[in-house]
């Protein structure tokens, strides 16, 4: 493959060749080999491939095919009852996105009184809730599993439909359903430059790794895969399906015991595993950030989301040695909300960017999706602007530059936050090729200007003439 006319580096504009997946040469005026594959860029910025540095990859698959339960276009009880009763069909209905702004703590009675002739599972819009009506309830058995952790029981000991961290098992209980085709999300995430993504699914299991290894081999998956799991989850074997962090997740209201985190952070690390752990609130992060300190630094270590954020976790997070991962795209999508929410003196505290920045904190980008939108330049774009959808400003301090935000998704996905990738010769040919030079791309960060996507010197993605 031979791309011509690309800027590199906003500074100079030459022919970039590559071969058996990585870049050979660099120059001007290169000349085509026969055969050869040729691309003009015109000008284009030719950017490394962007990575997502965590989402739910069979998740954002099957939100395809789900109702959205939630704000902004699910705001009332009302207009929860209308989308459920319009889904086609007499089996399983799945929900999404559900916030309890639109009709509270909803249980299996209030799902009853919406839809009771047929199943329905809505998930809670943190992904960590799933809420059954009384023919799901049936179907799933939940009675017989009320002894399990995360299975909520009203007053009378009644298993109440609320199902907390049970993904697992609820695949466990729904043998029957078949994995969703990735072919449609991969494409779109082509079509936005994207050439690796980092799935976060803290319950991958080998079968989900057959799952991604075939849909590789197959075409239906166009990008890198890395694949955090608990530490029971082995390195695929597959060379575009990696091994990734033992994820690790925390609920407030349920820590472990600190000893019992730090002897698990250290497990991983005697398997030669990063941690990645689940961060929102400020009292799991600083928990997190101790059990890493005594634990001991290793590279790749990883805080997710850090939420909320208060000044005295940055001196700890350069003590842990630890990377922010975190989802400015949710300032956009759910700003309003936290800032209805969210008390004053902590506004400041939600999603920082430039605080991590300025303290030597490792900061990289993603979409959380299907939790939040996986378009990474409309990530970007809420990195520079921190606004929310009715224009509020969130924590206007904590705003990056564009180059800060393109470099949220364009590091190395081991060690996420360190070593901006750049197109140099001997790299891997995964490359986002823009339809204009990044001086007027700067000011845009917009999927449209997405001309092509490279991965491995093939050609992923191009736009329609």
């Amino acid at each position: 493959m031979l791309i011509q006319n690309a800027e590199l580096g906003g500074t100079r504009v030459v022919d970039v060749r590559c071969d058996n997946g990585r870049v050979t040469r660099i120059g001007e005026r290169l000349a085509a080999s026969p055969g050869e594959l040729c691309i003009d860029a015109a000008g284009g910025a030719l950017l490394p491939g962007l990575h997502d540095h965590h989402l739910h990859l069979l998740a954002l698959a099957a939100a395809e095919s789900s109702v959205v339960c939630g704000p902004p276009r699910v705001t009332t009880m009302r207009q929860l009852a209308q989308v459920l009763r319009a889904q086609a069909g007499s089996g399983w209905i799945r929900g999404i996105a559900y916030h309890e702004s639109v009709a509270g703590d909803i249980d299996r009675r209030v799902l009853d009184q919406l839809v009771a002739d047929r199943p329905v599972r809505i998930q809670h819009r943190s992904g960590k809730l799933w809420m059954v009506n009384s023919a799901a309830a049936e179907l799933l058995q939940i009675d017989r599993y009320r002894h399990l952790e995360g299975v909520e029981c009203d007053a009378t000991g009644v298993a109440n439909g609320r199902l907390f961290r049970l993904d697992h098992w609820l695949r466990t209980m729904l043998p029957n359903e078949d994995a969703p085709t990735l072919a449609r999300v991969s494409r779109q995430l082509a079509s936005y430059g994207v050439t690796g993504i980092t799935d976060a699914t803290p319950s991958n299991s080998e079968h989900n790794a057959s799952i991604y290894t075939r849909a590789v081999d197959s075409g239906q998956l166009l990008q890198r895969l890395l694949l955090m799991g608990d530490l029971a989850l082995k390195k695929p074997d597959h060379p575009d399906v990696g091994l990734g962090a033992c994820k690790i997740l925390l609920d407030e209201n349920r820590l472990p015991q600190l000893d019992s985190l730090t002897g698990l952070i250290r497990a991983a690390h005697d398997q030669q595993r990063p941690v990645a752990i689940h961060s929102v609130t400020r009292t799991e992060l600083i928990f997190a950030l101790s059990s890493l300190i005594a634990a001991g630094k290793f590279p790749g270590d990883r805080i997710e989301h850090a939420s909320v954020t208060p000044d005295e976790a940055l001196p700890l997070m350069q003590q842990a040695g630890v990377a922010v991962v975190t989802q400015f795209g949710f300032i956009r999508e759910r700003g309003d909300q936290y800032l209805d929410d969210v008390e004053p003196e902590y506004q400041q505290l939600l999603y920082r960017g430039q605080s991590f920045l300025g303290a030597g904190v490792p900061l990289a980008g993603s979409s959380d999706a299907p939790y939040g939108s996986h378009d990474p330049w409309f990530v970007m774009r809420a990195a520079v602007e921190r606004t929310t959808a009715s224009g509020r400003r969130v924590a206007a301090k904590e705003v990056l530059s564009p180059e800060q935000a393109l470099a949220l998704f364009t590091t190395d996905p081991r060690k996420p936050g360190s070593g901006t990738l750049v197109v140099e010769q001997g790299v891997v040919a995964d490359f986002c090729l823009l339809d204009r030079p990044w001086i007027s791309a700067r000011g845009r960060l917009d999927c449209a200007d997405v001309l092509a996507t490279v991965r491995g010197g093939e050609l992923i993605y191009e736009r329609p003439a």
